[in-house]
């Protein structure tokens, strides 16, 4: 499996407030991040593989609603997570 438990727990103390804490915003969005890329590399070795491209889909789709609601919620947060991940609009 791509992602062992201690890599998703390092993720999640990283940007979230603790390993443990798997329910922050920061922590989901970082994990989505993670696993975008990991897909995104995968559909470049695997054009026709439509499943995963489904699932590339669905997940940016859930990261943009992550996004937009720590947008709406505390602008400060939102323009951190941004900066740290790099990631653009």
């Amino acid at each position: 499996m791509y992602l062992a438990p201690e890599k998703k727990a390092e993720i999640f103390k990283k940007h979230g407030k603790s390993a443990e804490d798997t329910g922050s915003t920061e922590g989901q969005i970082a994990l989505f991040t993670y696993r975008i890329g990991h897909l995104t590399e995968h559909l470049k070795k695997n054009q026709k593989d439509f499943n995963t491209e489904r699932s590339l889909v669905a997940l940016v789709g859930k990261r943009r609603r992550l996004l937009d609601y720590l947008k709406k919620k505390d602008i400060e947060r939102y323009r951190a997570i941004i900066k740290e991940l790099g990631i653009r609009k």
